[in-house]
């Protein structure tokens, strides 16, 4: 199977042109599969972006959400439509939602929202303010303490999953593709050509997950794991393992793209 893998495409920043020229672009790709690693809308758009591209490549999209598709709206919502919407397409698939989905005969796919968990750079003296506070209902209300115990609360989740699902596609295939939204190392949380620092860490990776992948893959020596994700905005690759490896997508408003694309 040939698959493409594309991030933070952001499509409610996109002109109806822009996202034309967009889906023209992925529908002439040759993968028979796509790879979506979040932030692909908001939340008053994703149902109608997400119809958009199942009409246009009629072809499977394996998808996870990132914080900005619950952005003027809220993770239950938004969640519940997208396990709506996996339930009633053939084509459309919320990875939390479903089972470890076949490949090829060698490789598999699982895959997560995630969350940053605050626990990488330095939390507490962080000047950062997300706009997650002020558009994602759930965060609304809190204060720091709490966004945090919230934010580790939504990485826990990730991490519980990946705890079940990962060793039960690692007794199926060899390989295991990984789609998630936030990097699970600090050494995969590029930006801008480096790794973010101690004010942007603590959202821009999730040590839980980090943690349960290395510790599932240590057990799994014959293992092969690719984490897939997104979230800062700059491509970099660490191995983190000889069995583990971890790229990060880059992105730019407003200019979608395959990050990459590939025989597995």
């Amino acid at each position: 199977m040939r698959i493409a893998w594309a991030t933070d495409i952001h499509l409610e920043f996109l002109t109806p042109a822009g996202l034309t020229r967009f889906v023209v672009s992925l529908a002439e790709s040759k993968a028979d599969a796509f790879l979506l690693s979040g932030d692909i809308s908001q939340a008053r758009g994703l149902e109608k972006h997400l119809r958009i591209l199942e009409r246009s490549l009629e072809r499977p999209i394996y998808f996870v959400l990132g914080n900005h598709d619950f952005y003027h709206g809220s993770i239950g919502a938004v969640r519940e439509l997208a396990g709506r919407m996996t339930g009633a397409s053939s084509q459309l698939r919320w990875l939390p939602a479903v089972a470890p989905v076949e490949l090829s005969e060698h490789c598999g796919l699982i895959g997560h929202d995630g969350w940053a968990d605050g626990r990488a750079g330095d939390y507490a003296n962080s000047s950062v303010s997300l706009n997650d506070f002020r558009l994602i209902e759930e965060f609304q209300a809190l204060g720091f303490a709490e966004r945090l115990g919230l934010m580790q609360r939504l990485a826990g989740e990730a991490a519980d999953f990946f705890l079940e699902q990962l060793p039960i596609a690692l007794s199926r295939w060899k390989q295991v593709i990984l789609l998630t939204h936030v990097p699970p190392f600090a050494a995969a949380a590029w930006h801008l050509g480096r790794i973010s620092d101690a004010d942007w860490l603590p959202f821009f990776a999730s040590e839980i997950v980090g943690t349960t992948l290395e510790s599932v893959m240590e057990q799994h020596p014959d293992g092969e794991l690719l984490v897939l994700c997104g979230h800062t905005h700059s491509p970099g690759e660490v191995a983190v393992l000889p069995n583990l490896t971890v790229v990060t997508g880059g992105a730019r408003y407003g200019h979608p793209e395959i990050q990459r694309e590939w025989e597995v």
